[in-house]
């Protein structure tokens, strides 16, 4: 995959990472208040689980850029 590609998969996982983190904090004040946003088919702590996946994958792909720019050549 080229540079580009692998940073536009890098800031579009970090995007969503933070909405779904924005969406786990949304869902934990409407279940305080007895609602739901997301009609009990995602808990806010799995929508955190999922964020901290892709914050995962988005800094083993900056290890793996910081690297590849470190590596003598």
């Amino acid at each position: 995959m080229s540079e580009q590609t692998i940073s536009l998969i890098s800031r579009a996982f970090f995007v969503a990472a933070f909405v779904l983190l924005a969406l786990s904090v949304l869902e934990a004040v409407a279940h305080q208040m007895g609602y739901t946003i997301l009609r009990n088919s995602f808990l806010p702590g799995r929508l955190l689980e999922y964020a901290a996946i892709l914050l995962v994958f988005v800094v083993a792909i900056l290890l793996r850029q910081i690297r590849d720019g470190v590596k003598p050549a």
